[in-house]
């Protein structure tokens, strides 16, 4: 499945006479500027990250890792960010995660951007999550099938994370087959929070990289801090208190009190077109009562052919759920914590926190 990358080759001796370069010098990516102090040691850290590999074992990197095109850039991970016990705890807990959904395949991950780079694990594992076959070959060997393969693989998995075509995801063909960890490990935790696997990640992992990019000929770094993940309640959302939590904080044993007041929230409004809730936590999973709710709760008709009435598949229902929520950012209120696919997937936390945030709104309306 995956292949060894071939070492670096052994610097080459200089002649009597000539002054031995070193990897920075020959890209001219020091300023001239500088103190030749500051330039020994700026020169030294670039030399460790380009050292640092993708993953926690220790290799060379080839000279096709660092030989460029122009404006293109690769990421690596500061060899001092392995030493944060929390990065290899996400680490393992991915590769264990993949290894327990794809274990009826027979798919033994171990270093984890050796083994997903090229596409055939994602794929096995986006198919196992979703229950759906991707359209294509199951073995590709060329560097352009994987590339394909990815460029599916990706496109699925950005449909499924509710993601736009033109958003700057964290992850990309390019960055995932070259092997960039960040890159993967953004991926598979937006994928297991999505998907909600059983796991606990560890909260606020953060990674200190190195992107480097060849810009007019010459070879410049910056540093940036990576967020692999942030603070997130028990149902993976991002924590941001808001009246809900607090209502749920100072009264847990209320949460019947709670789904009945919205009940008879949402009934009185939807009566008027004869329609009833009884069920608060599956009878707005594929959006149309939100729909029909906005519509009334703001005075206006909302035409039958802007949303789907009966929607037949997820995509649609997704689609509902995310117009309903337009809707309600066009009515003032703050875009929901939740995202649609939350509701789709029944989750009850998410249905609560999205009704109790109309109620606070238009519950003085007649």
């Amino acid at each position: 499945m995956t292949t060894p990358r071939s070492k670096s080759p052994r610097p080459v001796t200089p002649k009597a006479g000539e002054k031995e370069e070193s990897f920075w010098d020959k890209f001219g990516t020091l300023g001239r500027k500088k103190r030749i102090k500051e330039v020994q040691i700026v020169e030294e850290e670039g030399k460790h990250a380009i050292d640092s590999p993708g993953s926690p074992l220790a290799f060379s990197i080839s000279p096709e890792e660092y030989d460029l095109a122009e404006g293109e850039e690769r990421l690596l991970i500061e060899r001092k960010s392995y030493d944060d016990p929390k990065l290899g705890q996400l680490i393992q807990l991915l590769i264990d995660w993949i290894n327990d959904e794809l274990a009826d395949h027979r798919i033994i991950v171990k270093v984890i951007d050796d083994d997903l780079y090229d596409g055939q694990v994602l794929q096995k594992l986006l198919e196992k999550l979703t229950g759906q076959k991707l359209e294509v070959p199951e073995v590709s060997q060329s560097e352009e099938g994987q590339r394909h393969k990815l460029q599916v693989v990706l496109g699925t998995a950005n449909q499924i994370l509710g993601l736009p075509r033109w958003s700057s995801q964290k992850w990309s063909v390019e960055s995932i087959h070259s092997k960039s960890l960040v890159a993967i490990l953004y991926l598979l935790v937006h994928l297991a929070r999505h998907f909600r696997a059983p796991l606990r990640l560890p909260e606020n992992v953060n990674v200190e990289t190195v992107v480097i990019k060849k810009q007019s000929g010459k070879l410049q770094y910056r540093r940036v801090t990576e967020e692999l993940t942030s603070t997130y309640d028990e149902f993976g959302m991002r924590c941001e208190r808001d009246a809900f939590d607090a209502l749920l904080d100072h009264a847990p044993d209320k949460l019947q009190v709670v789904k009945k007041s919205l009940v008879t929230f949402v009934n009185k409004h939807l009566n008027k077109v004869n329609l009833e809730v009884n069920d608060i936590e599956s009878q707005f999973h594929d959006g149309v009562y939100l729909v029909l709710l906005m519509g009334l709760l703001e005075g206006y008709f909302i035409p039958l052919f802007e949303f789907h009435l009966t929607p037949k598949d997820f995509d649609q229902k997704v689609f509902n759920v995310a117009y309903a929520f337009e809707l309600m950012q066009d009515a003032g209120l703050s875009k929901p914590k939740a995202r649609p696919e939350d509701i789709v997937n029944l989750d009850l936390k998410s249905t609560l926190r999205v009704l109790y945030n109309l109620f606070a709104k238009y519950k003085n309306i007649g």
